[in-house]
């Protein structure tokens, strides 16, 4: 994305901009949400990563974010047993 992390927030936010991007996710907790959400925006920076979909992100084993996307976590809630 680039060398410096001003290269890499320029190139984040131009991918945000042409849709690109819609979800953040938390590679630590390996959780994934609404690039709105405010509990993703109070990660830390090198924990973010970002998806251009709800499949793409599960595909890296992410799990949807309770507080934003209420509906998609009960569905995956229910599915773990």
């Amino acid at each position: 994305m680039g060398k410096s992390a001003i290269a890499r927030n320029r190139q984040i936010c131009r991918l945000r901009q042409e849709g690109r991007l819609t979800l953040g996710g938390n590679r630590r907790l390996k959780i994934y949400g609404l690039l709105s959400c405010r509990s993703g925006k109070r990660m830390l920076t090198g924990n973010r990563v970002f998806f251009s979909g709800e499949t793409e992100a599960q595909a890296h084993g992410y799990r949807p974010c309770g507080h934003c996307m209420p509906e998609a976590y009960r569905c995956w809630k229910t599915q773990q047993g």
